[in-house]
């Protein structure tokens, strides 16, 4: 059995980013306990064809390890990933993981005040435990009838089979989000036939990226001040998108114009168009940037089907109209499990209940996205309600590792074995959020999306500024927690 003071679940962007920042400030006794076999999370795992970032570059970095060497200002999954590992071995943090290790099992020994880890690489202990698994990192595999039965090629988008090689083959892709969004105009051109399943419509707004040329990039390197000028510039952009979002949804009628001028120039044919127009508010659900999409789905070989999917079988797939298509191979773009994270079934918590419990009993909420009550010394990194769909999720991962650093320390200053937000705190805390959430576009847009939990409550995103955000976690509030001092101290 191997004891660490704090031991991190994951080494995507948060793991990576918490691990390096514990190593910054001096903390050496500390894992990061690792399912895969390098760090990078999503993008190391999302290698489907045309996987990129929705995010300008400028803001996809880690505020403290910038990035002059972007060759796009919208990176593709290959660059992003490079940039996370090279990252990893700048600040000499790979020593500091167990690569293929998963997590079985956690639970909080009251006695001990320690986290017990149950791994497939043997069981570990730690006064502090900080779990970053990441929203996106567990499929969600649609329930369709005869889905089992399928004899062709079926996969995850997140899980992208390459020795499946899908040239002159009959495609169908299920899922019509962001991911398919990048995947369908990738093939389109190389397979005999594509069908796209899509359930909802999306908005798609026109996409600005492009290539930096040489000199720019030369002087994101060797300007001072430069790269991080133009930063703050996007992300005071970005921030704009709260005023449609959470502010005044109204106002997204603007933006909802130019996806229709888009749609009517790229999509000719009247009826296509009627199928690919929402019904809902823009901001709804994430919005998409694409400006292949629509001139693929017009292609003769790529047909959309809007008619819901009634069953699988062994070579086919039937619609609900009835009509019964031919296919070699199904993409699954059907999203994650955000709201129902398979690590909540595996983490107990002080009364024994696990957080999937909890939350089936008492709805999910967390304290600031980050911790809950009845789980002592634990974080959760991009927790309920943390998350953002309009700018980069590495600023919320930078609040969250500056409160947990400062909780570490304040721990240490006062002599505290274990902290725990008190439960009146996280209501309390929870129920302001909630009334802050009644007027975003995400409860009155009239949609429903993977925001949503089983009850229809948005569970996931941070519905304000997400300077805000930083500015609640910028210091450990120890004031809001019950507490316990060290044992030596209670026995001093």
């Amino acid at each position: 059995m191997t004891h660490k003071h704090v031991l991190i679940i994951g080494s995507g962007l948060a793991g990576l980013g918490t691990a390096i920042r514990l190593s910054q400030q001096g903390y050496t006794d500390f894992v990061v306990l690792e399912r895969g076999n390098d760090v990078g999370g999503t993008w190391r795992d999302n290698t489907y064809p045309g996987a990129a970032c929705d995010v300008p570059s400028h803001l996809y970095s880690y505020s403290f390890a910038l990035n002059p060497e972007w060759t796009r200002s919208f990176s593709p999954q290959a660059e992003i990933h490079r940039y996370i590992r090279g990252i990893a071995d700048r600040y000499d943090v790979r020593d500091k993981h167990v690569f293929g290790c998963e997590m079985t099992g956690a639970s909080w020994n009251e006695t001990d005040s320690r986290w017990e880890i149950q791994t497939n690489k043997g069981q570990f202990t730690a006064d502090i435990v900080v779990s970053a698994v990441g929203v996106l990192c567990e499929p969600s595999l649609p329930d369709i009838k005869g889905i089992h039965t399928f004899e062709g090629k079926i996969f995850h988008s997140s899980r992208w089979d390459h020795e499946t090689d899908l040239a002159g083959s009959r495609v169908a892709v299920i899922g019509a989000g962001a991911s398919a969004a990048q995947i369908v105009p990738s093939i389109a051109s190389e397979v005999a036939h594509l069908d796209v399943y899509q359930r909802t419509p999306q908005w798609v707004l026109p996409h600005f990226g492009r290539r930096y040329l040489a000199f720019e990039r030369f002087a994101f390197k060797h300007v001072p001040g430069l790269q991080r000028l133009i930063r703050a510039a996007i992300y005071a952009n970005r921030e704009l998108f709260v005023v449609l979002q959470t502010k005044f949804p109204q106002a997204a009628v603007l933006l909802e114009l130019i996806a229709r001028i888009k749609m009517r120039y790229e999509v000719r044919d009247p009826e296509l168009r009627k199928q690919l127009t929402p019904d809902y508010r823009l901001g709804c659900k994430r919005m998409l940037i694409s400006n292949e999409l629509y001139p693929t789905l017009v292609r003769d070989d790529v047909d959309l089907v809007s008619d819901g999917i009634k069953e699988i079988r062994g070579h086919s797939i039937v619609s609900e109209d009835g009509t019964e298509r031919e296919v070699d191979a199904i993409v699954l773009c059907t999203g994650f499990r955000v709201t129902d994270s398979p690590t909540w079934e595996v983490f107990r918590g002080r009364d024994g209940r696990t957080l999937s419990e909890l939350y089936d009993a008492e709805g999910i909420s967390a304290y600031k996205g980050t911790v809950v009550a009845n789980f002592p010394n634990a974080f959760v990194m991009l927790g309920p309600n943390s998350g953002l769909n309009y700018t980069s999720l590495i600023y919320i991962i930078e609040s969250q590792i500056n409160y947990v650093l400062d909780a570490i320390k304040t721990m240490e200053q006062q002599g505290l074995q274990s902290v725990e937000v008190r439960k009146d705190v996280q209501d309390n805390y929870h129920q302001q959020l909630q009334e802050k959430m009644a007027d975003s576009v995400w409860v009155t847009g009239g949609c429903t999306s993977w925001f949503l939990d089983k009850n229809g409550k948005n569970a996931t995103l941070w519905p304000d500024f997400s300077f805000r955000f930083r500015q609640k976690l910028r210091k450990f509030d120890v004031e809001s927690y019950d507490t316990t001092p060290r044992v030596a101290e209670v026995n001093a």
